[in-house]
């Protein structure tokens, strides 16, 4: 029997994985470990409008003290989880005390990965309150900023940089933003849209070189480029924060492996969120998903899996991005699609591109037409073949695509 739950990561998981708890009834001891000094908080607003200054710090928060005060969570802020001891079913803490649960729930998130060589007073990587409150002080009009990496978060800290006034060069490594993750004819609508918004996109070109001078900083390029910074900001991925399981007989190559319930190898163990390395049926591998919705799917899930249910998470993995006053939304996998079908006009940045791979719908991704990729989510969620034509078909209706189903 579950009497009590401890939760290492004080984030958007975790909070979740809380009220979810609480909301079935669980009236045994829940304890929430954090490394930093806030209570649970929403990171998407950090880069868009919590960076713009036109969101307050209250706006971010999930839990506040009261809440978790009338609902029996216990908060240990401040002191970051060292390492698990299955055997015990404990948790050890950076400051020297430990806890033992009945089940523990990994949710550690991640951090900025660090670029060899960019470092100095000029340079930010954007995770935390603390990183956000920096940047939005110095991103002022007339600010020179480079932002390395074209992933969405350097896109979106672009687009607020751009808001702000500040003159914005954007440099990538690779041939297109985001190509990876939304091939090349997208990543091409990526780099148009951050083009045709004001900023200076440098695709195909690596940072060689960081130095600081007496009035800013220049980042030196392959393409030859010294391009001069009030600031610089890296937006170069994620490394998961899996230190507190090493040494307890869980692999940790890319994330903390677990099944589509969370469960990681070691009974009572459980992860979720950015940190989690989830086994996904339909592609026949496992994804790790640094998403909102993600955090929220599966932290309510492991939650529901720890007091004995049997809650798989295999919702399509989705999630949204405010960039230039458009919203940009992604459903499924988009990897391994062999056609894309495009409705609407791309050159208008008004459409939404469905990803087929041998006829089945695996992903979507549209810019300002969220309506159409609520369905797309549900299409694929059912693992539909639709009709290319009637994908295409702006006068067709796609809830009949569903509802055929």
């Amino acid at each position: 029997m579950i009497e009590s739950v401890v939760v290492a990561g004080a984030g958007q998981t975790a909070a979740v994985a809380a009220r979810t708890l609480r909301r079935r009834g669980f009236e045994g001891r829940v304890t929430l470990v954090g490394a930093e000094p806030h209570v649970p908080y929403q990171r998407p607003p950090l880069s868009k409008e919590y960076l713009a200054g036109e969101d307050d710090r209250d706006e971010l928060y999930l839990l506040t003290p009261d809440w978790c005060e009338c609902n029996g969570v216990e908060l240990r802020l401040g002191a970051a989880a060292t390492a698990i001891r299955p055997a015990e079913r404990s948790l050890e803490l950076a400051d020297g005390s430990s806890l033992r649960a009945d089940a523990l729930l990994v949710a550690t998130g991640g951090r900025p990965r660090r670029l060899p060589g960019i470092d100095g007073d000029r340079v930010r990587y954007l995770r935390t309150i603390e990183d956000a409150d920096r940047l939005r002080a110095e991103l002022r009009p007339g600010a020179r900023v480079v932002v390395i990496g074209a992933g969405f978060v350097g896109c979106e800290v672009a687009s607020t940089a751009i808001g702000l006034g500040a003159q914005v060069t954007l440099v990538e490594q690779a041939a297109r933003p985001l190509g990876h993750v939304l091939g090349d004819l997208m990543g091409d609508v990526m780099a148009a849209l951050l083009r045709t918004s004001g900023v200076d996109l440098r695709t195909g070109e690596k940072v060689e070189g960081y130095a600081e001078t007496a009035s800013g900083a220049v980042v030196t390029t392959s393409g030859g480029a010294s391009l001069e910074a009030d600031v610089v900001v890296v937006g170069a991925g994620m490394v998961p924060n899996v230190e507190a399981v090493t040494g307890a007989g869980i692999d940790t190559a890319g994330g903390i492996p677990v099944d589509e319930y969370c469960r990681t190898s070691v009974d009572g163990v459980y992860a979720a969120g950015d940190v989690a390395l989830q086994w996904r049926p339909e592609l026949g591998r496992r994804v790790r998903a640094e998403h909102f919705d993600n955090a929220n799917a599966q932290g309510m899930a492991a939650a529901k899996n720890i007091l004995g249910g049997k809650s798989a998470h295999t919702a399509p993995p989705w999630f949204w991005s405010d960039q230039f006053g458009r919203n940009l939304q992604h459903a499924g996998h988009c990897d391994g699609a062999d056609r894309i079908v495009v409705r609407g006009r791309v050159e208008d940045f008004d459409f939404v591109a469905f990803y087929l791979a041998g006829g089945v719908l695996r992903g979507a991704f549209t810019v300002d037409r969220g309506g159409d990729l609520a369905v797309a989510r549900q299409l694929i969620g059912a693992g539909a073949a639709p009709d290319p034509d009637v994908l295409r078909d702006e006068d067709a209706d796609l809830t009949e695509l569903f509802d055929a189903l």
